[in-house]
């Protein structure tokens, strides 16, 4: 998804500017001050980059940055606002979202380019990686990745088996003796529970057992308890409701309520029978509540706490138990690990030598194309510690000048020399590198005109598997450029603005003979200038560009 349109309001000097980059290569120029890393700064914050409230033009409530993508069937919209308070939101396709999910969105789009990216070239991990992704070795680390971490992981289970043996015959014994208590109690949960309903009736079962047989005897003594009494009442009910039917509901009412005096008796019988009143009884009860209180002490607040954590002795005791067996497993296992570790990484060492000579070779090439005569790239593999990301480091070494031994590039490198070994390497990658969207800002720092040519060329054919823009300062990068795009300062109602317009061809001559010769340079500038187009277009037929001849 290539870059469809920028538009910034309100960032600092730009009141609102709309930038809309050719799919191709697109130049940026202007005067130094005129605001050109700003429309960078704007990509950047679009990006999902932290917020700054100095960004925000003075006297306006907010800085809004809108970015276009162009994605099927419709554009992808990425907008960032930052507020002269400091807040920032963030939309991805009018959803609000963080700057880090803004971030995981549009950052995988677009790669910035300055000074400081191409210091990255330096780091001996950035160099591994870019061979990597030149020689297409990502399955190749994946899989030295995941055997190194098995490896690791076993390694680490291991340590921790190679103990102390009388420390683990004491917790071994311990374990077991835990679990054999527990399981010697034979718990059940909520036993404690009925216990303590148990004693408590037991407490004042004499006293329920006198008033059972109280109540029982007024209900059923013999002749003089309420069951006798209703018997005989039943029996006369009876008579009266033989002699008389009206009186029929209310014999019946008499022979339920005998009915119910005898279940009540029955009733009392059975719990009276039920009764622990027996010391004996009470003793055995009160030693067993003694013995669930002593393990809820040791092992847990209750009797699903004290059974959990038998089980856990049980499987620690087990554990321990083979101990011996597991440590002779996971020795065996650390040697096979460690041997499919390096034999994973022996493949990548492999792959990455090949690859390294043929990134050497090409983006030797590429540096011969920048100016670069006879120079010559090395990719050195540096045996190290096996890690997950194989068995070497990586370093780049240049040998700039026939004769001359290579060296790390740190130690080499300048500014200028260090811009164009960055372009001849993503060059090189341009296949590989799944960014749509390259942007380069200050890639003509400390180079000549001569060598910023042989940059611009290489800055076109980088265009072919991306879209570029490029921030500039020198006419011979801009000429090969399939859009231009000019940064200016003006005045308007006493206060400064940024512009950005796109020019057409006969603009396009002016800016770049300014850009040769100053406000001074005359027809001459303009001659030159044109004399760059012509052969930049005559370089590259087909790049699709059509600046044409100043009227």
């Amino acid at each position: 998804m290539t870059l469809l349109e920028l538009d910034v309001r309100d960032l600092a000097l730009i009141e609102r500017v709309r930038l809309e980059p050719h799919p191709g290569f697109t130049v940026i120029t202007g005067e130094t001050g005129a605001g050109k890393s700003l429309l960078i700064d704007a990509l950047v914050l679009v990006l999902g980059a932290r917020a700054d409230a100095g960004l925000v033009r003075a006297g306006a409530p907010l800085a809004r940055v809108q970015a276009l993508f162009d994605r099927n069937p419709e554009p992808l919209i990425c907008v960032r606002e930052v507020t002269a308070a400091g807040r920032s939101t963030a939309r991805v396709d009018d959803a609000a979202v963080t700057a880090a999910r803004l971030a995981d969105v549009a950052g995988p789009l677009v790669e910035i380019h300055g000074q400081h990216d191409q210091q990255r070239l330096l780091d001996a991990s950035h160099q591994r990686d870019l061979l990597d992704a030149h020689g297409g070795h990502a399955a190749l680390r994946a899989g030295v990745a995941a055997a190194v971490e098995a490896w690791r992981a076993n390694r680490a289970a291991l340590d921790a088996l190679e103990g102390d043996p009388r420390a683990v015959a004491r917790q071994l014994e311990l374990h077991r003796h835990e679990a054999a208590e527990i399981e010697a109690a034979g718990l059940r949960p909520g036993e404690a529970d009925e216990i303590r309903e148990r004693l408590a009736a037991a407490a004042g079962a004499a006293q329920v057992e006198r008033l059972v047989a109280l109540v029982r005897d007024r209900l059923a003594g013999e002749g003089t308890g309420a069951r006798d009494v209703l018997a005989r009442v039943a029996r006369d009910g009876g008579d009266l409701a033989r002699l008389d039917g009206r009186f029929s509901g209310l014999a019946e009412r008499i022979e339920a309520l005998l009915a119910e005096a005898d279940d009540v008796v029955s009733e009392l019988r059975r719990v009276a029978g039920s009764l622990d009143h027996d010391p004996a009884t009470v003793a055995k009860l009160e030693e067993r509540l003694g013995l669930i209180y002593a393990l809820e002490r040791k092992y847990g607040p209750d009797e699903e706490a004290v059974l959990a954590h038998g089980a856990r002795a049980r499987a620690a005791a087990e554990r321990l138990e083979g101990l011996e067996a597991e440590r002779a497993a996971r020795a065996a296992d650390d040697q096979r690990l460690e041997a499919a570790a390096r034999e994973a990484a022996e493949v990548l060492t492999d792959a990455r030598r090949v690859a390294g000579d043929r990134l050497a070779a090409a983006v030797s090439q590429a540096l011969e194309a920048l100016g670069f005569r006879q120079a010559r790239l090395d990719v050195e593999l540096v045996p190290g510690e096996l890690g997950v990301a194989g068995a070497e480091a990586v370093q780049f070494l240049i040998a700039p000048n026939p004769g001359e031994p290579a060296m790390p590039l740190a130690r080499i490198a300048s500014g200028g020399e260090l811009s164009r070994v960055s372009l001849a390497v993503k060059e090189v990658l341009a296949a590989a590198d799944a960014t749509p969207t390259l942007v380069f800002d200050e890639i003509d720092a400390g180079i000549g005109a001569r060598s910023a040519e042989r940059v611009g060329r290489s800055l076109r054919r980088l265009a072919r598997e991306h879209q570029v823009l490029c921030v500039t300062h020198l006419a011979q990068i801009a000429v090969h450029a399939d859009a231009h795009v000019r940064i200016e300062k003006r005045e308007r109602d006493g206060r400064t603005v940024t512009e950005v317009r796109r020019l057409d061809a006969g603009e396009r001559v002016g800016e770049l003979a300014l850009m040769l010769g100053g406000e001074g340079g005359g027809p001459a500038a303009r001659a030159a200038a044109q004399e760059l187009l012509d052969r930049a277009s005559s370089d590259d037929p087909t790049a699709g560009r059509a600046p044409g001849r100043a009227p």
